[in-house]
């Protein structure tokens, strides 16, 4: 199968490469795909896309003009990808529904561990020959109570890992995860009471439109004074406007993100010569109580190469037999 594999990026390449094992005639573009750059798929039987590119309506017709049947997303997330219409014209679309839950949640604690014990800034003033420890006070996580919003693959990862540091964990899902709660003490209650007992919260929730902006003015305003709060899955579950508020106004002592709501233009490329105008994230980035991570949770070796074996694997299926067990809908 030729494939066309939009937004490939310097980590990745070698990923895919390897887990083809040289079945498929993969080419290579670090162009995202949009309006602009459909035409590049002209002759190829597939093209691969990560969350930055643009699967629209009109960007999905021009495919199927050029011939492509086949979508293989490296990601989870499918929501740059029209799919009523990929349906109506027949084109395929398979994700990667897990890859490796531990890389993000391992990332999310990296986040809340930095932030409480204030790293980043101790290490600015140690740069700048200062040693007082003034305000470098943090808290031992030991006792306290920790809130995940989201107990799949990934939260339950994060659950664990935090009843290893000898938390009390809450928890809020649509869905009690049985397995989890057979393995570690923990209880499950409303957000708006996750909300309010937690001294941390960690966000682990799926991305649709009912959870859009889940968390806002109204949810942050019962958050525990001096919450340290964390997303590591989807930028747009959060109102950047309301936490920017809730920080201001010290409801929220520190922000971990790995995610931002518009974060397409910005995240995965270089702005040294094209300075972001975003004024809502550069405010956000200000701030020394809050740490910003560019969408890098599943970097790592792991993860990248369950992506690339899950994508090939999705190419592969398609080739032999039409069908790929991870097609979406």
């Amino acid at each position: 199968m030729k494939v066309l594999v939009y937004s490939i990026l310097g980590f990745d390449k070698p990923f895919l490469k390897k887990a083809a094992h040289g079945n498929h005639e993969l080419v290579f573009t670090g162009q995202s795909l949009n309006k602009s750059t459909v035409n590049f798929a002209k002759g190829f039987d597939a093209v691969s896309l990560f969350t930055s590119d643009d699967a629209s309506e009109a960007v999905l017709e021009k495919l199927y003009s050029y011939g492509v049947k086949y979508i293989a997303l490296r990601s989870v997330a499918y929501d740059h990808v029209d799919l009523p219409r990929a349906k109506s014209l027949a084109i395929k679309v398979a994700n990667v529904p897990t890859y490796s839950p531990h890389a993000i949640a391992e990332l999310a604690v990296a986040l809340l561990l930095a932030l409480n014990r204030k790293l980043v800034f101790g290490q600015t003033l140690m740069q700048i020959g200062d040693y007082r420890l003034d305000h470098l006070v943090g808290f031992d996580l030991y006792g306290k109570t920790v809130g995940i919003v989201g107990t799949g693959k990934i939260g339950a990862a994060f659950a664990r890992i935090m009843h290893g540091f000898g938390c009390n964990i809450l928890a809020f899902d649509i869905e009690e995860n049985k397995e989890l709660m057979n393995e570690i003490p923990i209880a499950y209650a409303s957000l708006e009471d996750v909300c309010k007992n937690s001294d941390v919260l960690s966000v682990h929730y799926m991305h649709n439109s009912t959870t859009e902006h889940l968390f806002n003015k109204s949810i942050f305003s019962i958050m525990k004074k001096g919450v340290i709060f964390i997303n590591t899955a989807h930028g747009s579950l959060l109102n950047t406007a309301d936490l920017l508020e809730a920080v201001e106004n010290k409801t929220i002592a520190a922000v971990g993100l790995d995610v931002y709501e518009k974060e397409k233009p910005i995240f995965f490329q270089e702005h040294t010569d094209a300075p972001i105008t975003d004024t809502l994230f550069l405010k956000l980035r200000s701030y020394p109580n809050v740490l910003i991570t560019g969408h890098q949770g599943f970097l790592t070796n792991e993860a990248l190469e369950a992506v690339a074996h899950t994508t090939i694997a999705n190419l592969n299926a398609w080739a032999y037999n039409g069908i790929s067990e991870n097609e979406v809908h």
